[in-house]
């Protein structure tokens, strides 16, 4: 959880302000996932804070969502490409992913459990 908080804070992710009168907050909570290796002794236990959007209404909260997923499909396609020309691939694990974008919404999110500012 510590590299969590240490990576959004290095990424300046967030900045700690009081909450208006006005607004509503968003919760948030820890996912945890445990990887294992191939025979299937733990690799490691990974750990991400996720906002509970589901708490949001589109129109007042919100007006329209959008996340970039990779399809099934294109990825087969890409691969397949990749075998056909004889490319070479590269497989990268990202510890931290961030999507940077611009927010027309100002969103304020409770502090995630057991955070000491």
């Amino acid at each position: 959880m510590q590299s969590e908080i240490d990576a959004l804070e290095a990424n300046r992710t967030w900045s700690i302000t009081p909450l208006p009168s006005d607004k509503k907050d968003v919760g948030c909570k820890y996912v945890y996932k445990v990887k294992l290796k191939l025979d299937g002794t733990l690799d490691k236990n990974k750990t991400c804070l996720v906002a509970k959007g589901y708490t949001q209404r589109e129109g007042f909260d919100y007006q329209e969502t959008f996340i970039p997923v990779a399809n099934m499909t294109i990825v087969r396609l890409f691969l397949a490409l990749a075998a056909i020309n004889n490319w070479h691939l590269v497989q990268l694990d990202v510890h931290n992913a961030f999507l940077h974008g611009d927010l027309d919404e100002e969103i304020y999110m409770d502090l995630p459990p057991s955070y000491m500012v």
